[in-house]
Order: C-alpha cells, then sequence, then structure tokens
C-alpha cells in the first residue's frame, strides 16, 4: 500500500483527480460517491483564560455578538454559528468576524493566543482544553454537529488496499472517539 496525503480542505473530485478515497467531514450532498460514516464531529466554543479574563465570559449565545470571533473561512457562512439552546430549541447568531482562515491549527493557535472566541471540532481543540490553555463557554449550548465520512467512488469491485484502510480508520474511530 502506497499512501499520498493531500491535507488540503478543498473539495476535490476524487475520480479526476485520481484519489481512491477521500475522508469528508460534512454534511453530504447526494452524489454518484459512497460515503461510509466514521465517526461524530462534535463543536464547541472556547477562548483562552486571557481573553476571557480581558473581555469576560459569554453568558448566552446573544452575548457573542459582543465579542472578537475566529471563523473557519472554508465554511458557506463563517459568520452564522448554529446551536441547539439548554432548552433544546435551535438557535443561530451572527458573530463579529475579528480573524477568518481556512486552517484549523491556525484559527486554533489564534484563540489560544488570546484573539477570541472560537467555534471549532473537538478533535482540534481537545489537548488545548485538557492542558488549560483553551476553556470551553457556553457549555449548555450543543454547538453544530457533522460526521466523518471516508468517501470513494463507485466500483464493482474496491481495491483491497482502499477497503483495508476504511477498515482500519472505522475500526480506530469505532464509538465515541476520544476527543
Amino acid at each position: 500500500v502506497r499512501f499520498e496525503l493531500d491535507f488540503n480542505d478543498r473539495q476535490i473530485d476524487l475520480m479526476q483527480e485520481g484519489f481512491d478515497l477521500a475522508v469528508r467531514i460534512a454534511t453530504l450532498a447526494d452524489s454518484s460517491l459512497i460515503a461510509r460514516r466514521l465517526a461524530p464531529i462534535r463543536h464547541a466554543v472556547c477562548a483562552s483564560p486571557d481573553y476571557l479574563t480581558r473581555n469576560g465570559t459569554p453568558e448566552s449565545a446573544a452575548d457573542l455578538v459582543h465579542h472578537a470571533c475566529l471563523v473557519y473561512s472554508n465554511l458557506s457562512d463563517p459568520s452564522l454559528w448554529s446551536y441547539r439552546g439548554p432548552d433544546g430549541q435551535p438557535g443561530s447568531v451572527r458573530v463579529p468576524i475579528r480573524l477568518a482562515a481556512s486552517s484549523g491549527n491556525f484559527l486554533m493557535r489564534a484563540a489560544i493566543a488570546g484573539e477570541g472566541l472560537l467555534m471549532h471540532p473537538t478533535f482540534y481543540l481537545h489537548e488545548a482544553l485538557r492542558l488549560g490553555r483553551l476553556v470551553r463557554v457556553l457549555t449548555d449550548h450543543t454547538w453544530a454537529e457533522l460526521s466523518a465520512y471516508a468517501v470513494y467512488p463507485p466500483t464493482r469491485h474496491l481495491p483491497r488496499r482502499v477497503r483495508a484502510c476504511i477498515e482500519f480508520v472505522a475500526y480506530r474511530l469505532a464509538g465515541e472517539p476520544h476527543w
């Protein structure tokens, strides 16, 4: 098995660009591709302790409009943060953007540096949260939840190497991922 990894977040055409497999974190649109769900992708809103000391801690989703927010620019509407409130009702808030970037790691580092609040997938945040570099806020809200999928072109016979890779990743992410 030979791996060639492309860590770009752009949407690629698997067949056109010659890829056997992609891992996509999204709400998948209908397509001719085959998708296998791998894991839930949950989000949290957080900031550095320094940012919260300087700017206060939001007590409701509506308070987010008074904060500097860091957003992932590859989203269709990065400034619109959707949630389910403590009462279970869906809601959304349009946040002011201080910084937009297409790199999840860059945004997390900016949040750790005290640049603003960040709604981000927990697979990025879990270590910084554990170490206290970031602090979750509005923990009584449920933020965007997506899924990670293995996506591949339809074929009569999926190559063994591709099937083995999918099975391995599915096994490693089975159940509730540690993040």
